[in-house]
């Protein structure tokens, strides 16, 4: 178990720092100044070279890069002379203890993570994702629950009444399920719930989970706003699950142990629910757990549209403003959330089943 962990980790931390080395050279080579576009286009060139400066966008990209990898690096260079490049600022690193320093003004420090500050709003892009890593949270927790409960449900019905018109009516509409964009289901399901029939379920296009008091009595929470969004985020998993959890049990039930089962006079009944059922839905608590990794990263089309202010929403917007540190900063975070996830995936599903071993 442990040789798998450190294992697991380590391809972790080099997934990590290949996603972070492309995300980074690749808004390099694009075309776009964040100086710019913080000044906006009637800026004066001097104006434009000091906010370069201060970003550090004015010193080569391989220097820029190595200067990121320090600041997200636990344990990192720096120099204590105000004029070097990698200077010790400690208005940013609040939290750090010096290991040891060489030379006149060398030192190595143990410090946590530093994503740097947002390109826009100046806040730091660890403060920002913190805020709005609850709201995705919620959002795909909520999505997985109803697609697995409805999916399940589905799915043991359908395999219980097999070749019935029930039965193919699940397999068409979750075929049409995993097949709908989520970014076209976000659209049509927003304009047919908010917009077509709005006044009769009273739901809105746009919100998010709190929303501000017009009366100026803070904040409130909106629970409707949530539906939509985990509706059109769930409809996918909730296909798959429907199929892979009838296709488990119909497997399950053609079983010897399911034939003994019923010729000692078990009742159809106690034969699903004590026998079949059980075994049948151990492949599925993995697949949730992978699902629910895969919600957290694919919300970006679906908290856009429906104004859910998510790591999703930030994404895109960050997109538009050409901030750099705060893309960086909520992709790595969905890139840890995938590494965990799958590692406790692994791990769930060597309990649920004794016969898997990890490697």
């Amino acid at each position: 178990m442990i040789k798998y962990l450190i294992r697991k980790i380590f391809y972790g931390i080099l997934v990590l720092f290949g996603v972070v080395s492309i995300i980074f050279f690749l808004f390099n080579i694009l075309p776009g100044d964040p100086a710019r576009m913080m000044l906006g286009q009637r800026a004066d060139i001097n104006s434009i070279e000091t906010i370069r400066k201060d970003l550090g966008l004015d010193k080569p990209v391989g220097m820029q890069y190595l200067k990121y990898l320090d600041d997200l690096s636990p344990i990192s260079f720096h120099s204590l002379n105000k004029d070097d490049y990698f200077y010790l600022d400690k208005n940013k690193y609040s939290h750090f203890q010096q290991l040891f320093t060489f030379g006149k003004d060398k030192t190595i420090i143990l410090k946590f993570p530093y994503l740097r500050r947002s390109y826009q709003s100046k806040k730091t892009v660890s403060s920002i994702i913190s805020e709005t890593l609850p709201n995705t949270f919620i959002l795909a927790l909520t999505a997985i629950l109803l697609a697995s409960i409805v999916g399940i449900f589905f799915g043991i019905i359908s395999a219980i009444k097999k070749d019935s018109l029930f039965d193919r009516a699940i397999l068409f509409f979750s075929a049409l399920g995993m097949s709908l964009p989520s970014f076209f289901a976000a659209i049509l399901i927003g304009w047919f719930f908010a917009f077509v029939l709005g006044k009769y379920t009273g739901l809105n296009l746009t919100g998010n989970l709190y929303v501000v008091d017009d009366f100026g009595n803070g904040e409130h929470l909106m629970l409707k706003n949530l539906i939509l969004p985990a509706l059109t985020l769930g409809i996918r998993p909730l296909a798959v699950f429907t199929q892979l959890s009838r296709n488990s049990l119909l497997e399950v039930l053609s079983q010897d142990y399911i034939r003994t089962a019923f010729a000692k006079g078990l009742s159809f009944y106690k034969v699903i629910t004590r026998h079949a059922l059980k075994n049948s839905l151990n492949p599925l608590i993995t697949t949730i757990s992978g699902w629910f990794a895969s919600l957290m990263a694919g919300v970006v089309f679906v908290e856009y549209i429906f104004g859910w202010k998510g790591l999703g929403y930030i994404i895109v917007d960050a997109l538009n403003k050409y901030d750099l540190p705060l893309i960086l900063g909520c992709i790595l975070t969905i890139s840890i959330i995938f590494v965990v996830i799958n590692i406790l995936v692994d791990i769930i599903y060597t309990m649920l089943d004794p016969r898997v071993k990890l490697n």
